[in-house]
Order: structure tokens, then C-alpha cells, then sequence
């Protein structure tokens, strides 16, 4: 799959806010400052596209980016960061469950975990809630270029056994360089036109 054309639509809060023309969508998840921006901007090839921040806790609302006029790209909040009010993660905890549990186009979830370090309890949380919820799950263990081609194994391994995913594909990613970029745009291709 190539991306010709990515643009910002609209953010959400509600339901009621969502796009509701019907195209299907792949929503991104995962902690704070995992890099869900950063590797949005890279599958489109563009650098404005999702707002990046180093601050974590930036996303705060959900962000709709229409992909070839086909279908959705949709950002999450991300979720474990402590410094954000326990009030404010709360709400942020409501509008992801509604969007994800009652979303007929969500066609997949690229859930986003750091390659270097074991999976957190939020994210062991967040794929457990996908999986009781049968919701399709692609795995990217960002930052690949910290750990050389020879270590990747165990650490995938580490993710698999964590997160309960050994039938999940695991694609590791680097924003750096730019790898995984193409075994991952094939992933989502593959969730958003299954093959019959």
C-alpha cells in the first residue's frame, strides 16, 4: 500500500462528533510518548500532520486523518502518563473505551510498545480490553534501531509472552530509519481489505 494523500479532518470527544460517512479505520494506541505521532507522520510522509510533542500527554482528544480518501487513520490519547490528573484520565479512559468498544468502522489497532523496555501493566491492560473485545490487534515495538538486528528475537519474544500476543503480528519499527515502515503499511492493508 502507498499513501498519496493524508489530511487532517477532525477531532472528536463524543460520539456524536465522529465522521459518519462510513470508511473504515485503524486507531493507534499506546503510552505516552510511545511515538503514535511521530509514526503517523512517517507512514504518510508527513512531518505536520499529527502534532508531535516531547511533552507526553499531548493528544488529548481523538484525531481523524483521512489516508488516500479511503479510509481513517485515528489517534489516540495515550494513556500512563502519571503527571495528568486522575480526573483527566479518567475522561480520556471513557472516550477510548466508547470509540473502541462501539466503533463498527475500527478495522484494527496498532498498538505501539517501546522494543527496549518489557511491556507496561497499561499496555498489558490495553491488550487484554482488545482481546476480550475481539477487536484486530498489529503489535509495533517502536524504536528498533536502539537493538541490534541479532537481540530483536528476545525482545519480541519479552513482547509476545507479556502481552499474551503470540498470534499477533509484532512489526518492529524505527522512526529514525525509517524500518518496518513498509511491513507495517502491509499489515493494515491486509486488515482493511482482508482477502475473502
Amino acid at each position: 500500500m502507498k499513501i498519496k494523500q493524508a489530511d487532517y479532518v477532525l477531532t472528536a470527544v463524543y460520539k456524536d462528533q465522529y465522521p459518519t460517512e462510513g470508511l473504515k479505520e485503524i486507531a493507534f494506541v499506546g503510552r505516552s510518548n510511545v511515538g503514535k505521532s511521530s509514526l503517523i507522520n512517517l507512514l504518510t510522509n508527513n512531518k505536520k500532520l499529527a502534532r508531535t510533542s516531547g511533552q507526553p500527554g499531548k493528544t488529548r482528544t481523538i484525531n481523524y486523518f483521512l489516508i488516500n480518501k479511503e479510509f481513517y487513520f485515528v489517534d489516540l490519547p495515550g494513556y500512563g502518563y502519571a503527571k495528568v490528573a486522575k480526573e483527566t484520565q479518567k475522561t480520556w479512559g471513557k472516550m477510548m473505551e466508547q470509540y473502541l468498544i462501539n466503533r463498527e468502522e475500527l478495522k484494527a489497532v496498532v498498538l505501539l510498545v517501546d522494543i527496549r523496555h518489557k511491556p507496561s501493566v497499561d499496555d498489558r491492560n490495553m491488550m487484554e480490553f482488545l482481546q476480550y473485545y475481539e477487536i484486530p490487534v498489529i503489535i509495533v515495538a517502536t524504536k528498533s534501531d536502539k537493538i541490534s538486528r541479532g537481540q530483536r528475537p528476545k525482545y519480541i519474544k519479552v513482547i509476545r509472552d507479556t502481552l499474551n500476543a503470540r498470534s499477533y503480528p509484532v512489526v518492529p519499527c524505527s522512526v529514525l530509519n525509517k524500518e518496518g515502515i513498509e511491513e507495517l503499511l502491509s499489515e493494515i492493508e491486509r486488515k482493511i481489505e482482508p482477502i475473502e
